[in-house]
């Protein structure tokens, strides 16, 4: 398929209300509105094509963006195309499947972990501090916890929000997998408030790192 050719297909997928949807949660006008599974559905018919996907990229069309992922080969992708593609990312359900189908699949990714911490480019430190929040989770051998502790406390107020979001999910987690530092972590979490009074649907975690840290210990303690 072409990418032109692809671009008809989501187009005719589109839903005005699912557009209107991704719109009241950031997303910007490229895009038509197409459901999820539409875009699997997809790609699963494509199976793998790296080229095609690159070209879906380039086209900022968010749907286009989704099911490109879906079909590249990350690890393909050298450290500078890595760096390259993030710099492409404007909405936050692309940044979550690029760190998921991209970023976590790459060999090289810590290479740009702490490169991307110091972005100014806020999706791209986004994907910096996620990929911290996994090694903080799974490999924290060799990183500087409470330095990263230091750096939220100070940081996470101003930073943009697009960055909160993953900075305090380095935070839960630091709280929920290290004891010696969950008061801190808690502490952090109370004195900055952010996702106090964040909705959630019920039976769902609260992103409040304070809530989250206590509901995930409790868990681990049954």
């Amino acid at each position: 398929m072409t990418v032109e050719q692809v671009l008809t297909q989501l187009e005719s997928l589109g839903s005005e209300k699912v557009r209107a949807m991704n719109k009241k949660n950031g997303a910007h006008e490229n895009q038509f509105g197409v459901k999820m599974g539409d875009i699997r559905g997809i790609a699963n018919k494509i199976k793998s094509d790296h080229e095609l996907g690159l070209a879906l990229w380039a086209t900022g069309n968010i749907e286009a963006q989704l099911l490109g992922m879906l079909i590249m080969k990350p690890k393909l992708l050298s450290v500078g195309e890595l760096d390259r593609l993030v710099h492409g990312v404007n909405y936050g359900w692309v940044a979550d499947w690029f760190s998921s189908y991209i970023v976590k699949e790459h060999p090289q990714k810590e290479e740009l972990r702490e490169v991307w911490m110091e972005s100014d480019y806020p999706w791209a430190a986004r994907a910096g501090w996620s990929l911290t929040a996994g090694r903080v989770t799974r490999t924290p051998e060799g990183i500087d916890v409470p330095g990263l502790l230091d750096r939220i406390e100070s940081e996470m107020p101003t930073a943009p929000s697009e960055v909160q979001w993953t900075m305090n999910t380095t935070l839960a987690q630091i709280g929920i997998h290290f004891p010696e530092l969950r008061a801190r972590a808690l502490a952090i979490g109370e004195k900055l408030g952010i996702y106090r009074d964040y909705p959630v649907s019920k039976g769902c975690t609260s992103p409040f790192a304070p809530i989250w840290i206590n509901e995930m210990v409790s868990r681990q303690s049954k």
